[in-house]
């Protein structure tokens, strides 16, 4: 039943598909170029000829990475820098059809993103090669394209060469592809640019700059913008006669938008602006550029403004991974990351250390994210043997220009930063490379979009660094150095300070190393390895533990604070990675950094930046509460809201605690015996919130947490699901370890397991789990069939347990 209903569903596609294209009125369709295509693992030269028998390669959906099937191996070259799994060579193919009546029309295949090194090919003739593989590209398909017969597209990606980053890349055509058809005078893709350069609550003035493609001869239209509001009403209209000419014509237009509601962290409110070209009545071309109104500044003194307030950025770093699903990119999985890292209360992302993927920005333009878009990890001094330097010098342009081009009409989108702890930081001469580049760079920039700062990530501060000193940034950007910041002032008199990367404390969910007030830097120097740590390659829950560069949250969120200059700041990391498991080797794969583990799960920190971040009412309780009889153990609460709390233990208070000045938590030290502890807040006297912990007895049962219960049947949607491991009351049990076995029937399927362990190296595919500390994860994706999902939880001794989700 399911393959019959598969089948008529592609029918349905194909035929829309012809429509469209055959449909001589359509101003422009855009195709998902997702399904259908074929994948080898290994290198087949002769895989981009248009005959070539590709039966037997498997079928998949885009996007794709292959490294993350693989299994985790030390003897992989790019070790635990790149999370300790393959690369290696892979070649895409997929044929389709283009009906005859789509004559006269342009067709270009739309890219966001291979990894890396990628060439492709339409029907034998060669069309490029992009070596950057996180930066979005296109090529037209149009001279080699037959119409009414079937074509062939074939891509090949070389990840081969080892290492070439710190973290994990993954590999393949891991985010959207997308086929765009035009007619031959069309809006160029990426050909509009919307800035406002004057904001206020009665008025904004928007200027709209658009560039006409067309290759035909001389021709007048009408060039109509319409700027449309959240609810799909058009709020302004205006139109403007044009003589296209030539290949290119470039227009602008200034509107007025009376009483505009404004875009800002906590109300990201979006308008759009549907471009048109009409010619004799008919309407050519429709292009769509979203459009958040707002006015920002950096001050000197006084940091971030934002629509006249000014604000802290509270931000974070985050790699492009998606954990245990890889690098290829899944909205649902990228929302998910966002609509935790919003509930901590953060606004702010960096994308370290590259350009992300494109609905990526469109997630951060609505869910209220200022995002700082970095573009190079290196320039041409390398990282790693086989990095971005190889192809800087060539490509820095092109892709820069992609990236700038792709991304500058997101109002998500405040902050360009050109490079991450540049080693052409330094150097001598009165005119060294890294000033020469750092100009030639922004220079790029503010060529096409002069609207935004741009700043680098500099882990050198001082006044010979030749990025600050080669006068180009707008924002001076410190990474880490959080104890020069009162001092910025007096160093760069007059400039800007923005905080791009801070913090780099450790730790592993639902371990702690007391005493807690016991600070361990691991290692001792960035340079050197570690010679003694934990056994079980943990580090301490408590933000006792952090790198020598680094600092603990808790000393950083202070500093933070008490200097109005730093106009904001970006933690690393948001979430735990792939890769760089600091301050560990093999059998580490994943980082430490996270405020969140790789597989979602919170960090007790997390709580402290929501008790800070947030309005809301917080308290948290750490640690767990099953320890050695006897043993003096710290006992911390995160609370805000509230004047004081009061520690219970088995009903006993352990006294009352406030926080004192720049204080962020209170704690205190309790001899442990079994039972319950429990902290209750309090304000005027009044119980805000309370929180109970107790003694865990033996695993007993399992039980399963979906993050949603009704999924969309579009084959794309993810479910959530936490596996929680629970003694016969009903608690968590914090060093349950049982392994899992999961399984899923019905309109969904399983695609990942994980439980945050850094050091797990059970296949991500695998249906079988241990649990980490007490909790494991299982990720369903829906099919394209509606219909109940039933998934089921089983280990031995503990027996099953089961949720049942709804896919529409």
């Amino acid at each position: 039943m399911v393959k019959i209903y598969f089948s008529i569903l592609l029918l349905f596609v194909l035929s829309t598909f012809s429509m469209n294209l055959a449909g001589q009125d359509n101003s422009r369709t855009i195709e998902n170029f997702n399904a259908d295509w074929k994948f080898f693992k290994g290198d087949v030269p002769s895989a981009s000829n248009i005959g070539f028998k590709d039966s037997d390669w498997r079928k998949l959906d885009l996007p794709h990475d292959s490294s993350i099937e693989g299994n985790f191996s030390n003897s992989h070259p790019a070790t635990v820098g790149g999370g300790a799994l393959p690369g290696g060579t892979g070649w895409y193919r997929k044929t389709f059809k283009i009906p005859r009546s789509a004559v006269n029309r342009l067709v270009s295949i739309l890219f966001d993103g291979v990894y890396r090194n990628s060439e492709v090919w339409i029907n034998g003739h060669y069309l490029g090669k992009r070596p950057n593989g996180y930066i979005s590209f296109e090529y037209d398909l149009t001279p080699y394209l037959k119409l009414g017969s079937e074509n062939c597209i074939a891509v090949r990606v070389d990840n081969s060469q080892q290492p070439n980053a710190r973290w994990y890349t993954g590999s393949g055509i891991y985010r959207d592809v997308k086929l765009l058809i035009t007619n031959p005078l069309h809006i160029v893709n990426s050909g509009t640019f919307v800035s406002t350069p004057v904001v206020d609550k009665g008025l904004a003035k928007i200027r709209m700059e658009a560039v006409i493609a067309n290759n035909l001869k001389s021709r007048k239209i009408n060039l109509r913008h319409q700027i449309i509001d959240a609810e799909g009403r058009v709020m302004l209209e205006k139109i403007s006669p044009l003589t296209v000419t030539g290949k290119r014509t470039n227009s602008v237009v200034n509107m007025e938008l009376p009483n505009p509601r404004l875009w800002s962290d906590i109300d990201p409110y979006l308008y759009k602006i549907r471009t048109s070209l009409i010619e004799k009545g008919k309407i050519v071309d429709d292009y769509e550029t979203p459009l958040g109104i707002r006015s920002f500044s950096f001050e000197a003194k006084n940091g971030f403004i934002l629509n006249g307030k000014n604000i802290k950025i509270k931000g974070v770093c985050n790699h492009h991974d998606l954990g245990a699903l890889g690098t290829a990119f899944n909205l649902r999985a990228a929302e998910r990351q966002l609509e935790i890292l919003k509930a901590m209360g953060c606004n702010g992302l960096r994308t370290a250390h590259n350009p992300p993927a494109a609905a990526l920005l469109d997630l951060c333009d609505r869910m209220g994210f200022i995002v700082m878009n970095e573009s190079f990890d290196m320039w041409e001094k390398k990282k790693s043997d086989f990095d971005y330097h190889l192809d800087f010098g060539q490509w820095h342009k092109k892709d820069l220009e992609d990236q700038v081009l792709r991304d500058r009409n997101h109002p998500s989108v405040f902050i360009w930063s050109v490079g991450n702890e540049i080693q052409e930081q330094w150097g001598t001469g009165a005119d060294t490379l890294g000033r020469v580049w750092a100009r030639k760079l922004v220079k790029i920039v503010k060529d096409l979009d002069p609207t935004r700062p741009v700043t680098t990530a500099n882990n050198d501060v001082n006044s010979y660094n030749n990025l600050i000193s080669s006068g180009a940034m707008d924002l001076i950007g410190y990474n880490y150095n959080h104890k020069s910041w009162d001092d910025f002032t007096n160093a760069h008199p007059g400039q800007k300070l923005i905080a791009t990367e801070t913090t780099s404390a450790l730790q592993t969910r639902g371990h702690y190393d007391a005493p807690a007030d016991s600070m361990r830097i691991w290692p001792t120097a960035w340079d050197k390895p570690l010679l003694t740590g934990n056994a079980d390659f943990s580090c301490s829950a408590y933000d006792n533990c952090y790198t020598p560069w680094g600092s603990s949250h808790e000393e950083t969120l202070k500093a933070f604070y008490r200097n109005p200059a730093v106009s904001g700041m970006y933690v690393w990391t948001g979430f735990d990675y792939l890769g760089e498991p600091t301050p560990y080797t093999w059998p580490a794969r994943s980082s430490y950094f996270g405020i969140i583990d790789l597989a979602g799960f919170p960090k007790d920190v997390y709580y402290l930046y929501q008790s800070v971040w947030t309005d809301l009412p917080v308290l948290h309780l750490l640690p767990h509460w099953n320890w050695s009889s006897g043993k003096e153990v710290d006992v911390i609460a995160y609370y805000s809201q509230a004047d004081e709390v009061e520690l219970y233990l088995n009903g006993v208070s352990k006294g009352v605690r406030r926080k004192d000045g720049e204080e962020l938590k209170v704690s205190w030290k309790v001899l442990y015996q079994p039972g319950t502890l429990k902290v209750v807040s309090r304000k005027n006297g009044k119980i805000i919130l309370e929180r109970n912990v107790s003694t865990a007895g033996p695993a007993a049962k399992l039980e399963l947490i979906a993050d949603r219960g009704v999924l969309d049947a579009n084959g794309e949607d993810l479910s959530f699901v936490t596996i929680r491991v629970l003694d016969s009351q009903g608690n968590l049990v914090p060093d349950a370890a049982q392994a899992i076995r999961i399984s899923v029937e019905g309109a969904g399927r399983l695609v990942a397991t994980d439980n945050g362990s850094p050091v797990s190296h059970e296949s991500f595919q695998s249906d079988i789990r241990k649990a980490f500390n007490g909790l494991a994860m299982a990720i369903v994706r829906t099919y394209q069939v509606q219909g109940e999902i039933v998934i089921q939880a089983f280990s031995e001794g503990l027996g099953s347990a089961e949720i049942r989700l709804q896919s529409k």
